[in-house]
């Protein structure tokens, strides 16, 4: 199976499936010495993991992680990063009747196509238990990140027709946290968490947007053509599960404007070039200019769902599913530290990337 490794500097491969007994990742390009801080990485995989609000999947995986290699002395050695993730509250058993049926939108059918002999538990690599793998590797490349002051926060600005379209500049961030939707505007979070209970409560799923911001990386990052920071922003979120779209900066909202409304005047303040508005989401050919980096993922709802639908089994045969397991109602909620994990692999990337191709003096 190919394509699982992310990166060309900071690259990650993960293995491991959703009813395996382990997940993991191998993180390579880690600088030697840097602090691995432990503690901060349990606390992204805990805002990840399953079971943690009413309106989530009742999974219950603790995400305790095994670094075996790569760290020594509580310091990254230069050599491979590699973690085990193991899985507690598998429940293979829940996928049984699954085995030979194709579940409407989900990998079924096309992972049976390509993989005649595939692990149906759960989804097998195509869930998104993978997910917290990635969010071990976003946690060091914020490691990374962190002496530069850069900064990674998303969160949740729309659940359904339920939408927060406030400027990010005109919220705290930080609240977003405060709640289980992960939503900075405590009236509208209330709204998007009610909407959820009662599409669970009716068997059903619905989808959302997450906003992310990155502020503080300067001018320069950035690979022209191929390896635009908007085009590896792009693959690294359309590659989470139930992705559905990608929009940074302006994104469609551009369509609406005319040149002269759209472009981004430089200006000189302080001694530096800015521009005054940011409709380029801090990138311009490809390469960021040093204002803030701000994009949205559009996720569709989740494929499973607890109401009886039609479908179709390897035989060809059409049949009557019922969904049975345990499955998050939206995902918005705990796709918000899989997007910030993913940006930060990208920026960090292009850090090293940038950085190695630095031949100035002092």
């Amino acid at each position: 199976m190919a394509g699982n490794t992310f990166g060309v500097l900071f690259k990650i491969i993960t293995f491991g499936e959703s009813h395996g007994k382990s997940i993991g990742v191998v993180i390579d390009g880690v600088p030697s010495g840097l602090f691995i801080d432990e503690d901060f990485i349990q606390h992204e995989l805990n805002r990840r993991k399953p079971g943690q609000s009413a309106i989530t999947s009742q999974r219950k995986e603790d995400d305790v992680f095994e670094i075996i290699s790569g760290v020594y002395n509580q310091k990254a050695t230069g050599a491979p990063i590699t973690v085990l993730i193991q899985n507690k509250d598998d429940k293979p058993s829940d996928y049984d009747h699954l085995k030979d049926t194709f579940r409407p939108s989900h990998a079924d059918y096309t992972y049976s196509v390509k993989y005649p002999h595939r692990d149906h538990r759960g989804g097998g690599r195509a869930s998104a238990r993978e997910t917290a793998s990635r969010v071990f590797a976003g946690a060091i490349a914020k490691m990374i990140l962190n002496p530069l002051q850069i900064t990674i926060t998303a969160y949740v600005s729309q659940v359904g027709d339920i939408a927060l379209n406030t400027d990010y500049r005109d919220l705290n961030l930080l609240e977003a946290e405060n709640n289980i939707v992960r939503c900075p505007d405590v009236a509208i979070a209330e709204k998007m968490i009610d909407r959820i209970k009662e599409i669970k409560k009716d068997g059903d799923t619905i989808g959302g947007v997450i906003t992310c911001i990155i502020k503080g990386v300067p001018a320069g990052w950035g690979e022209p053509v191929f390896d635009k920071i908007q085009a590896d922003l792009s693959k690294a979120m359309m590659s989470i599960n139930a992705a559905k779209g990608f929009a940074y900066g302006s994104g469609f909202d551009s369509v609406l404007m005319k040149g002269s409304e759209h472009n981004d005047v430089f200006i000189n303040k302080d001694n530096k070039i800015t521009t005054i508005t940011n409709h380029s989401g801090g990138i311009q050919g490809g390469i960021t200019n040093g204002e803030d980096i701000y994009f949205k993922v559009a996720f569709k709802p989740i494929a499973t769902i607890m109401q009886k639908q039609q479908t179709a089994n390897d035989k060809g045969e059409t049949i009557e599913l019922m969904g049975k397991g345990r499955h998050d109602p939206c995902v918005v909620p705990r796709a918000v530290p899989i997007v910030e994990a993913m940006a930060a692999i990208v920026m960090t990337d292009h850090y090293l990337r940038f950085r190695s191709m630095d031949f100035s003096t002092e």
